[in-house]
């Protein structure tokens, strides 16, 4: 079982690495914002991941929950703000 978690680990960094290339060479705005909540999704899973890997799954997972709601917060900031500079 440890092997198949350290699987999903790689995988998951792997992961967020591309959303990283996207934010880094992302030719608009958009889709570096795109790329930025790919890597927290990915972050999200990451950290349930490694609470289950612990045992310690619940406190982990309201850790991942208040990350998600940062990032849902933070994507409706950066929506409004671009919505209001008339970016196409």
């Amino acid at each position: 079982m440890t092997t198949f978690f350290l699987f999903v680990l790689i995988m998951l960094s792997i992961l967020i690495l591309v959303y990283l290339y996207r934010v880094i060479q992302g030719p608009t705005v958009f889709d570096r914002v795109l790329g930025l909540n790919g890597i927290s999704t990915k972050s999200i899973i990451l950290v349930v991941v490694i609470g289950t890997v612990y045992g310690r799954e619940e406190m982990f997972v309201d850790i991942s929950t208040g990350y998600a709601l940062l990032n849902l917060v933070g994507a409706f900031a950066i929506a409004k703000f671009l919505e209001q500079r008339g970016t196409p």
